[in-house]
């Protein structure tokens, strides 16, 4: 597999990560009572967008290891996976 391959799994891996790790400690105006004119209530107190992108690297670094090691060393694939659909021949 090329290098790109593993770039573009990382890549879809870490924005799938993005948006469960998001919501995760977010605290909303309406929950720190300073909903700002103009705005929902349900916005953010505050933007924390670089302990978001930490966490989220970290995570799906995990993640993309878990990955590697499954398919690079143990073999695991969609040929691995079971065949419990019918067969229409």
């Amino acid at each position: 597999m090329s290098i790109l391959s593993f770039f573009a799994i990382y890549f879809v891996i870490w924005w799938i990560t993005l948006f469960a790790v998001l919501p995760i400690g977010m605290k909303t105006q309406a929950e720190a009572d300073e909903v700002v004119p103009g705005s929902v209530e349900s916005a953010p107190a505050r933007f924390r967008g670089g302990k978001v992108v930490a966490i989220t690297t970290v995570v799906s670094a995990v993640i993309y290891g878990g990955w590697y090691l499954a398919t690079a060393y143990f073999g695991v694939g969609l040929d691995s996976l079971p065949n419990f659909l019918p067969k229409f021949d």
